[in-house]
């Protein structure tokens, strides 16, 4: 392992343990580096990193700290990767998406309070087929990040919301060129919601998977 790797580690270790809690300071750099028994100089690279990935917060004239360490926060970083992706990295979206929205809809049909029903009800009736396809493809993404945050799961939620961005070129461009994609999206939709309103974990994950999966084969043939 490369020493900048282990400062790193041993950092993380840290913070796990709970020897070091969100918002605390780390000491400062000369004890911390004879603590692990690392140079200043590589501490300082894995503090850089860490500051990359928003695990730590450098406060020039302050101190080092650890963040609120809350996922959205963390996932900014994936974020950016997502933000820079090519026409292959679309591809590989889709298929953690065909992945993790079937597993997110099963979950959200167990744990979806009246609350969720209402507005990804009102999502449904608010859709129109005769729109803009810009206005579908945010009718769609609303439809996907509202089953997701039904789940309460935060990370999963900030997760598949930092790949939405990476995927809506793709939606328009299926919206322009395949007929009948609008109607048949908002279907699906409507589909996947009775699902829901039925809390039947299995239809809502099947309807899901057949959904994702058909923009993500439309995607295939047209690369």
């Amino acid at each position: 392992m490369a020493v900048t790797d282990e400062a790193i580690e041993r950092i993380k270790e840290m913070i796990i343990s709970g020897e070091l809690s969100p918002g605390e300071r780390l000491p400062p750099e000369k004890d911390l580096s004879e603590r692990l028994g690392l140079s200043r100089s590589s501490l300082r690279e894995a503090v850089k990193a860490l500051e990359l990935i928003r695990v730590l917060d450098v406060r020039r004239g302050d101190g080092t700290y650890v963040t609120s360490l809350e996922p959205a926060l963390l996932l900014e970083a994936m974020s950016f990767v997502v933000d820079l992706h090519t026409d292959r990295s679309v591809l590989e979206i889709f298929a953690v998406r065909r992945i993790l929205e079937p597993a997110a809809a099963a979950l959200a049909a167990h744990t979806m309070n009246d609350e969720d029903m209402t507005i990804l009800q009102d999502i449904v009736d608010t859709a129109n087929a005769d729109g803009t396809i810009e206005e579908l493809v945010q009718h769609d993404v609303r439809f996907h990040q509202a089953i997701v945050e039904a789940t309460g799961n935060e990370y999963l939620s900030r997760l598949t919301e930092s790949m939405s961005s990476a995927t809506v070129r793709a939606r328009i461009w299926r919206g322009i060129t395949q007929r009948g994609a609008a109607a048949r999206t908002i279907s699906e939709h409507a589909a996947i919601l009775g699902a829901l309103t039925r809390h039947d974990a299995e239809l809502a994950s099947a309807l899901m998977l057949a959904h994702v999966a058909g923009i993500d084969e439309w995607l295939r043939d047209a690369s």
